[in-house]
């Protein structure tokens, strides 16, 4: 039961903050978020206690709650930079550091424990996707009416790891056969998460869409992509 009573507190919580966040950006804003950000942190360790209840603990599980972790701490810093925005620059640099970090966190886990032996090309072909979707991102700022300046080399830095992760657990379900419930997860979970970075791109880097709809659907999509990431640690076997 507590699984469940979980998503509903984060759902709960949620719709708190975006109703909040949409009257504008505050302390108890912040606050809301982080408290759905610990609730999905706690989905996540709860699958590791369900993992170590059936005395077999996945690799995945310490690397997926310390990924979760690091996102809680970039939902802080990066709420933090609209209520404090004389330190806009030094909290966007650290989201998107400890968000890059969680996605580095979550590549490693899933490549201990289900990295398909003498199959390098598993892993090697989503990393190039991930290059090239980040490189592409970056090409066409113009065309889609966005301006990252100095953060340009961190949007592409970060582009890549999080596309790789995107990619990477999408290949390895399908090595799996679709069989594997929480690489399925991972990689609905992720592909969620990349719509809402590319959701917020828009926001922080372009003008016009910072309007409720984008705020509702960038923490929506966010949400749902950190709790099925959380979620996979639940169904591991």
């Amino acid at each position: 039961m507590l699984y469940p009573l979980l998503l509903a507190c984060g759902a709960v919580l949620l719709f708190a903050y975006i109703r909040e966040k949409i009257k504008g950006c505050s302390v108890k804003a912040a606050l809301l978020k982080s408290l759905v950000s610990a609730l999905f942190l706690a989905v996540g360790v709860y699958g590791t206690w369900l993992s170590a209840s059936r005395g077999n603990v996945s690799p995945l599980c310490p690397f997926v709650v310390l990924g979760l972790l690091f996102g809680l701490m970039g939902d802080i810093w990066l709420d933090l930079k609209y209520v404090f925005p004389e330190k806009d620059e030094p909290f966007t640099y650290a989201g998107f550091c400890v968000f890059g970090v969680g996605h580095i966190l979550y590549i490693v886990g899933m490549l201990l424990a289900y990295y398909p032996p003498r199959k390098p090309l598993t892993v090697l072909l989503p990393v190039l996707l991930a290059v090239m979707l980040s490189v592409g991102n970056a090409v066409l700022e113009k065309p889609m009416k966005l301006r990252y300046g100095k953060f340009k080399p961190m949007v592409l830095a970060y582009g890549v790891v999080l596309f790789a992760m995107v990619a990477l657990s999408g290949s390895l379900a399908l090595c799996y056969g679709w069989q594997e419930t929480p690489l399925n997860l991972l990689f609905i979970g992720g592909v969620s998460f990349a719509i809402s970075d590319l959701i917020l791109s828009g926001t922080y880097f372009g003008t016009g869409r910072d309007r409720p709809v984008h705020l509702a659907l960038n923490y929506l999509t966010y949400c749902a992509g950190q709790f099925l990431i959380a979620s996979a640690l639940v169904f591991l076997g």
